[in-house]
């Protein structure tokens, strides 16, 4: 089976404004990996979000998806992925994570072999299940 690559706002961002510093990073990881890439909701609301703010079309994420670039997950389709996401939060409260890191470690935790693509350095610190480390796709420092 192959590894499921669940998306995080920064690469997003980075593949669709070739302004920013990890444009090229994320572009080649895009290419490598087969798509569909998993992602949500949060995440695509995230990046359209930070698109407009540069000056880019807020719709560009909506895009991907329509491309089948990228996946949403559903994750409100039951109540044990919503119990789920509570404890994440209320979990990681101190840190905080915020609701797009949830659903991000909650598609891993449903996922085998999943992996999360971030440019986000505090995705090392969240477990799935509790315990286990989350495999990252992330640049070099």
């Amino acid at each position: 089976m192959r590894p499921t690559v669940v998306v995080d706002t920064g690469p997003i961002v980075a593949l669709l404004d070739a302004d920013e510093a990890r444009h090229d990073w994320a572009r080649a990881r895009f290419e490598e990996l087969r798509a569909p890439l998993l992602t949500c909701e949060a995440v695509l609301s995230e990046a359209s979000f930070l698109l407009r703010r540069a000056g880019a079309d807020p719709s560009l994420p909506a895009r991907l998806v329509r491309r089948g670039v990228l996946e949403v997950a559903g994750l409100f389709e039951s109540d044990a992925d919503t119990d789920a996401l509570v404890r994440l939060m209320r979990r990681y409260a101190s840190f905080p994570m915020s609701f797009a890191d949830a659903c991000l470690v909650r598609i891993v935790e449903r996922t085998p072999n999943g992996s999360v693509m971030t440019l986000d350095s505090g995705f090392h610190i969240y477990r799935q299940a509790g315990r286990r480390t989350i495999p990252l796709l992330i640049p070099s420092p």
